[in-house]
């Protein structure tokens, strides 16, 4: 607005241009700078909200992405914005259920987060070790409950053609711990993140419990500052950083992500709900 009144001041008045023209400026910005163009005047605001713009914004592959929903019927007579917001705000599973695909509400940025039944789990099929069950919270039909297992592993693969490309992403485990859970103050689970095809791989060690860590984990923590620890997330899940990874683009390879502990102690009590793919904040 402040650079309109300026453009006014020097006899430029950009409001005069056609709204097609102001429509492939708009679309040259973020979504968050075209939601602040609507405040400028009527033809700004038409102009930021044309379906030109918001496809944009819009992955390129976005249509494919929705075509493999259950629900894309509802999202077929939307707004190119409404397709947009609606996918920031409202993720949508895809691929039988077993991922969720959102956008980063300020970048447009793709995100998935990949079912606890499409990764895979060491001793998942085992009762005795993990159970399967819904819970109303998850946006899954299920989960997976750890309920006493020496040797933890989870592992999660990727397509790095997927991700929206020239992004530094992180992935992250979405995860609860029922009341009683035992085995995970100690941080000496191991994480790691990488592409099969070659390149650096990311490693650290993560805790995954909650609570106030011991005078020796403190130190620990001190002498290891890269250790990941869990934060609470809006929709009450869990959610700890297992590593990052700048995707490239341009090229089809796998990213392995592993989590893993085979030298502590027993451990029960874990909820997984999947791992989950999103930009980074820098």
């Amino acid at each position: 607005m402040e650079r309109e009144r300026e453009g006014e001041r020097n006899g430029v008045d950009i409001s005069v241009l056609p709204e097609g023209c102001i429509s492939n400026i708009v679309s040259l910005t973020c979504p968050k700078d075209a939601c602040r163009a609507c405040a400028v005047s009527p033809i700004f605001r038409a102009a930021a909200e044309s379906n030109a713009v918001w496809e944009r914004f819009l992955p390129s592959d976005y249509q494919a992405i929705i075509a493999r929903s259950s629900s894309s019927d509802s999202l077929n007579l939307c707004s190119k914005k409404q397709i947009y917001l609606s996918l920031s705000d409202n993720p949508i599973l895809i691929d039988d259920n077993k991922k969720s695909f959102f956008l980063d509400k300020l970048s447009g940025k793709k995100c998935y987060l990949l079912a606890a039944r499409d990764l895979s789990i060491v001793w998942g099929s085992t009762p005795m070790y993990w159970s399967w069950v819904s819970l109303p919270e998850s946006r899954f039909p299920e989960v997976a409950e750890l309920l006493d297992v020496w040797w933890f592993e989870i592992c999660g693969k990727m397509s790095t053609s997927m991700l929206s490309p020239k992004t530094n992403y992180a992935a992250y485990l979405v995860f609860k711990l029922r009341s009683g859970a035992c085995g995970f103050d100690d941080p000496s689970f191991k994480a790691s993140v990488g592409t099969i095809g070659g390149g650096e791989v990311y490693e650290q060690s993560v805790c995954l419990d909650l609570g106030e860590p011991s005078l020796d984990d403190q130190i620990l923590l001190l002498e290891q500052p890269h250790i990941s620890c869990p934060k609470r997330r809006k929709d009450g899940w869990l959610e700890i950083e297992l590593g990052e990874f700048f995707n490239e683009g341009g090229q089809d390879d796998e990213l392995q992500i592993r989590l893993m502990e085979v030298e502590g102690v027993w451990k029960s009590g874990l909820i997984v709900e999947g791992i989950e793919f999103k930009p980074t904040m820098g």
